[in-house]
């Protein structure tokens, strides 16, 4: 019979986990490259191919080329310079620094 609460007791306890831990991510929070507070993300991708998911959508990272770094959201690429800001997918997203293999960026829903 212990078998059979088992699976049960499991899962409330994640449900019980997901619910305390939704509020948090809601106002804040840090994932390996990305931290976001008050629905604005700052993330940093190096190296070519690198990803970030940004509120809920993933950025590539093409590399940087003359001052400017290539990003794309699926099929649609944008490139910004250190300072500028561009609209990508739903996002828009202000390169705060560029350099020879990585940028670091700010997003916001639009």
């Amino acid at each position: 019979m212990a078998t059979l609460h088992r699976p049960a007791r499991l899962a409330s306890g994640a449900v019980a986990a997901a619910l305390v831990l939704l509020p948090l991510t809601a106002c804040s929070f840090s994932s390996g490259n990305v931290s976001c507070s008050n629905g604005e993300c700052t993330a940093t991708l190096s190296g070519d191919g690198a990803t970030a998911t940004v509120l809920g959508t993933e950025i590539s990272f093409g590399g940087t080329q003359d001052g400017r770094a290539s990003l794309s959201v699926g099929d649609t690429s944008v490139s910004c310079g250190e300072g500028e800001s561009v609209s990508l997918g739903p996002l828009s997203l202000t390169c705060t620094t560029v350099t020879t293999d990585s940028v670091e960026i700010s997003a916001s829903v639009n």
